[in-house]
């Protein structure tokens, strides 16, 4: 009751232009802001930036890297207290499970963050990130503006409690890299990977491709924002295509000479 009572309050002194905007956090977070104006800037993308006197342009990109790691330490602290007896190599799995990228993707988009999310963006690349981007700036937001238990608190009981099923987390598979290379090594297959980055894409951060060659046959392509998750896309389409073709029509080894 007194609780409800200060969240009342506190949103009596929020200016009526942010009301809207202060609801929305607290329906999809259960937070309840200080400091509204940082939220207001962990929801903008880059493309979308705001600028500021003697030009300087200002966005939700230091957020996101603040929030990033602060995720990572409450899943961490989650996962360690919900499996007490599983061995570092299994809490790491399913931390890198949560948090991937296409984790928080969805994961934004099914907590309604594209309600909030400001952005000018067209690209279909930069536009599919930029939710679970923007989800990571508004925790680094609350690590600021309540502190760290406070976020946790938010974290696990709006995130990781009402979204994250572990039981089943377990059982799903998404190292497609070590799926790929455990294929070629028990079909005798050699694989290529290349990796490029191409600097900013579109002006944003760097773009990074991956292919995956059988035999200079190609078999999959990924892009994405660092080398690993351009190199589990490019993976996740090799191991399509190797399942769906059989292995007397894939080219054989090459044999060494001696």
């Amino acid at each position: 009751m007194i609780s409800l009572l200060f969240r009342r309050i506190r949103k009596f002194r929020v200016p009526s232009g942010d009301r809207d905007f202060y609801d929305l956090l607290n329906s999809i977070f259960g937070v309840s802001p200080r400091n509204i104006d940082l939220y207001k800037l962990a929801v903008v993308h880059k493309s979308a930036s705001i600028v500021l006197q003697k030009g300087k342009r200002v966005n939700n990109e230091r957020l996101e890297y603040l929030g990033d790691a602060v995720l990572d330490a409450i899943v961490a602290d989650y996962l360690f207290s919900q499996f007490p007896n599983q061995k570092e190599g299994f809490l790491t799995k399913m931390r890198s499970k949560i948090v991937s990228r296409t984790s928080l993707n969805q994961l934004a988009i099914d907590m309604g963050l594209e309600k909030l999310i400001v952005s000018q963006s067209n690209s279909n690349y930069l536009q599919k990130n930029i939710y679970g981007n923007g989800l990571e700036a508004i925790i680094g937001a609350m690590f600021i503006d309540r502190g760290f238990q406070y976020t946790s608190n938010c974290v696990v009981n709006a995130i990781l409690e009402k979204y994250i099923d572990l039981d089943t987390l377990q059982n799903i598979e998404n190292d497609y890299k070590s799926r790929i290379f455990e294929w070629a090594q028990k079909n005798k297959q050699t694989l290529q990977f290349q990796s490029l980055e191409e600097g900013p894409y579109n002006g944003y951060n760097p773009h990074f491709t991956t292919t995956i060659s059988l035999n200079d046959q190609l078999l999959g392509e990924g892009h994405g924002s660092s080398k690993k998750e351009a190199e589990q896309n490019a993976a996740m389409e090799a191991l399509n295509k190797v399942d769906e073709i059989p292995l007397s029509q894939q080219p054989p080894t090459p044999q060494e000479e001696f």
